[in-house]
C-alpha cells in the first residue's frame, strides 16, 4: 500500500463536493487509502491542528469562497503546519506560482501544482516523488528535524543568536577580527547547530532572512566592541542566495549607516564551492560590494575547483584555507607543497590568508613558517558570545606568551 509508504494523512480541501469525491477516488485507485476530505477550510484547519500530523500531504484548492487558498496558507503558518502542500486550481499558472512563492515565504513546503481536471496518473507521479524524497531523507540524504514554519518562528521569536570565533595574527598573536557564526536556542531542544538548519533555510527561501539577522546582530556587536576599544574586523558568511536578492546591497548599506560600522571592518565570506554557480552574477555583485569598500573572503578554499582566473577576476582580498586542508598538510608532504603553493598564489593576488580549523598545537606550529597571516580554530578560541570576547582576549594574551611561534 502506498499510503503506508507515505505514513501520513492525505487531506483534501476543496469547496466542490464533486472534486472531493473525484480526488478521493483517484487516490484510492492508485493505492492511497488514508484520505480525509473537507469542503470547509476552517474545519480542515481544525483537523490538522488537532491531529498534529507532521507528514500530512495537503491537496489544496486555491479558489474557495469564504476563505481562499491564500488566506488558508496564512492560517497554516499560524498553526505551524509542517506537512507538504500540493496545489490544484482552475486558475492560471501565474496565480499558482504566486501561491507557491507565498507558501515558501510562510516557511511552508510545497510539492507542486496541478490544473483541474486532475488526472490520477498525475497525482501518482507527485506522490511517488514525495515517497522517493522521504526515503532518501531516511537514508541520511537530508534529514530535517524541523519544519520550515518552525524555523521561521525561530527567526521571528529571536531564537537565533550569534557566537564569534577569534582570528589572530600568527606573527604577534594579536586579535584582528572574529567570524560570526549562527546558533539556534530552541526552547525545548536546547542548542541547535547550523548544520541542522542552514540547508533547510536554503531549500525553503529562508536563508536570506537568516543571513540578514546574523549580519544585523554582528554589526550591532561590532559597534559595541568599538565603543569599548576593540576595533576589529567582523566576518559574516553570505550565500549565493543572498547575492541573488536585488536589495541586498541597499540593505547592507543601510545597516552599516545605522550602526556606524566602517565598511572596511566588514568581511563577507563566500564558500568556494558556490562560486561556480552563476559566475557572472557573482562577479557583478561582489565587485559592487568591493566598490563600497566591503572586504571579501573566499571560504573553505581547497574543497572545490575554483579556477585561478576566478580568483583573479573576483575582487577577493582574503583567502581562507579549509580546516581539513590545514590538518592534512601537517602530515602529508605532497599536501604540504600544495598548501605552500596556495599561500604563494594568494600573496601574488594580493590576498591575506587565514588558516581555519587550527585545533591542536601541532597545527599552530605548522603554520609558523607557512607564510599564513591569520589563524582561527579551537586551539586559539572556541566560538563565544559577544560578552565573553574581552575576557578571552586577556586570557589569550597570557597564553600566547607560552606558545609564541
Amino acid at each position: 500500500m502506498k499510503d503506508s509508504q507515505i505514513n501520513s494523512d492525505i487531506v483534501i480541501v476543496d469547496d466542490d463536493q464533486f472534486q472531493l469525491k473525484l480526488l478521493s477516488h483517484q487516490l484510492s485507485t492508485v493505492g492511497y487509502k488514508s484520505v480525509v476530505a473537507f469542503d470547509d477550510p476552517q474545519t480542515a484547519l481544525g483537523h490538522m491542528q488537532s491531529a498534529k500530523q507532521k507528514s500530512t500531504v495537503l491537496i489544496l484548492d486555491l479558489n474557495m469562497p469564504g476563505m481562499d487558498g491564500f488566506e488558508f496558507l496564512k492560517q497554516l503558518k499560524e498553526i505551524d503546519f509542517s506537512g507538504v502542500i500540493l496545489f490544484v486550481s482552475t486558475k492560471d499558472d501565474l496565480l499558482i506560482k504566486a501561491s507557491e512563492k507565498l507558501a515558501t515565504a510562510y516557511g511552508l513546503e510545497t510539492l507542486g501544482n496541478l490544473i483541474k481536471p486532475v488526472q490520477a496518473n498525475q497525482l501518482e507521479q507527485f506522490l511517488n516523488a514525495l515517497n522517493t524524497k522521504r526515503e532518501n531523507n531516511l537514508k541520511g540524504d537530508k534529514q530535517y528535524q524541523y519544519s520550515p514554519a518552525r524555523l521561521q518562528q525561530a527567526i521571528d521569536d529571536g531564537e537565533l543568536f550569534n557566537v564569534y570565533q577569534p582570528k589572530v595574527l600568527l606573527s604577534t598573536g594579536e586579535l584582528k577580527g572574529v567570524e560570526a557564526l549562527v546558533r539556534w536556542e530552541h526552547p525545548d531542544d536546547g542548542l541547535i547547530m547550523p548544520n541542522q538548519f542552514i540547508d533547510l533555510a536554503e531549500d525553503h527561501d529562508l536563508i536570506d532572512t537568516v543571513a540578514r539577522q546574523v549580519l544585523r546582530n554582528a554589526l550591532n556587536d561590532s559597534k559595541i566592541w568599538k565603543e569599548y576599544g576593540m576595533d576589529i574586523t567582523m566576518a559574516v558568511n553570505i550565500s549565493i542566495y543572498n547575492l541573488n536578492t536585488r536589495d541586498f546591497i541597499v540593505y547592507l548599506e543601510n545597516e552599516l549607516l545605522e550602526t556606524g560600522v566602517n565598511p572596511q571592518n566588514l568581511i563577507l565570506e563566500v564558500t568556494e564551492s558556490k562560486l561556480i554557480q552563476d559566475y557572472s552574477m557573482v562577479l557583478d555583485m561582489l565587485t559592487r560590494l568591493r566598490i563600497r569598500q566591503v572586504n571579501l573572503s573566499i571560504d573553505d578554499f581547497g574543497t572545490a575547483q575554483s579556477s585561478i582566473s576566478q580568483l583573479r577576476d573576483i575582487p577577493f582580498n582574503e583567502l581562507k584555507i579549509d580546516r581539513g586542508f590545514v590538518t592534512s598538510a601537517c602530515n602529508d608532504k605532497a599536501l604540504h607543497g600544495v598548501f605552500d603553493g596556495s599561500m604563494k598564489m594568494a600573496k601574488n593576488l594580493g590576498m591575506k590568508t587565514v588558516a581555519e580549523g587550527v585545533e591542536t598545537e601541532a597545527d599552530w606550529s605548522f603554520l609558523g613558517d607557512s607564510g599564513c597571516d591569520l589563524a582561527q580554530g579551537y586551539f586559539i578560541g572556541k566560538p563565544m558570545k559577544a560578552k565573553e570576547l574581552a575576557d578571552w582576549r586577556e586570557q589569550w594574551a597570557d597564553r600566547y606568551q607560552k606558545i609564541a611561534i
